[in-house]
């Protein structure tokens, strides 16, 4: 996987000009992943360059808003695994955008991981079992769920606007997904994914999923093959040591701009060391 940086051609030009727009796409479909160094946009334009490159904008029901269109990244300071952004949802975001304001200056790399790299390193045993559909099932407070439901149904935009009829709406809107309303407004629920896709940008196959990922501000899920073969821990980090092989860093300077395959590519995080860092994200669907 390159590195491919996107530098401005002339003095002053936005993220989003024409030619811009095309370095991205372009970079997207053959690598998965970008970097936009030298334009120093604003929180406006980056917000801009979300919505120019996503045709709806997502959200993470568990994150502070900067803006209408991107939130504040904030995960503490350890370490974060590889994953897609919101790859335990039933809408997982096709475009991932994050947004550096002020860098670090130690530590807080972000890494990337090209899963389409991450699968063609896979033994025969392993692209076996990792080609089978997968069960996430988690818990989530009323407060989160009814949070997330409010962004992605049509008809509402506010948590306190949810009835059960716009839940069932979505419930049978969205395949693979069921859940069960809890006592205390919460819901347990199990969602099936596919651990090894096809990118939505450039096609082929990958390893991009959030099996590797964190759960910060959420319970942690549970994974299955189905009935009761469950995902053991010893297998997870076979796959992370796997994952490590093939995945870079991205050392932010003040103003930076990544871009990736939501589809394709994972991201993490390396543990913080200079706390004085401002990190957004934007994402969205094709």
């Amino acid at each position: 996987m390159s590195y491919n940086i996107i530098r401005p051609t002339t003095e002053g030009q936005a993220v989003t000009d024409a030619f811009v727009l095309t370095q991205i796409r372009a970079h997207l479909k053959e690598d998965g992943w970008t970097l936009l160094r030298g334009f120093r946009p604003d929180m406006a334009a980056f917000s801009t360059l979300t919505t120019a490159l996503c045709r709806k904008i997502t959200f993470d029901p568990a994150r502070e808003y900067g803006d209408a269109n991107s939130q504040k990244v904030d995960a503490g300071i350890g370490p974060i695994g590889l994953h897609t952004e919101n790859g335990n949802t039933p809408v997982c975001p096709d475009i991932v955008a994050f947004y550096s304001p002020v860098a670090a200056v130690e530590g807080s790399q972000t890494t990337v991981c090209d899963g389409r790299e991450v699968f063609g390193a896979m033994s025969d045993a392993q692209k076996a079992r990792w080609q089978r559909d997968l069960i996430v099932e988690r818990y989530l407070p009323e407060h989160l769920w009814k949070r997330y439901l409010a962004n992605e149904h049509p008809a509402i935009s506010h948590p306190e606007e949810v009835t059960p009829e716009h839940v069932e709406q979505f419930r049978a809107a969205i395949p693979n997904q069921e859940f069960d309303m809890l006592e205390d407004g919460g819901i347990n629920y199990r969602l099936t994914v596919a651990p090894v896709r096809g990118s939505a940008l450039s096609g082929g196959q990958g390893f991009a999923n959030a099996v590797l990922g964190p759960s910060h501000n959420y319970a942690p899920p549970r994974y299955r093959f189905g009935g009761a073969d469950i995902v053991n821990e010893d297998e997870v980090e076979e796959i992370r040591a796997l994952a490590e092989t093939c995945t870079h860093e991205i050392n932010w300077q003040d103003g930076d701009i990544a871009v990736l395959d939501n589809t394709r590519v994972m991201h993490g995080r390396r543990a913080i060391v200079d706390t004085n860092r401002q990190l957004f994200i934007g994402m969205g669907n094709l």
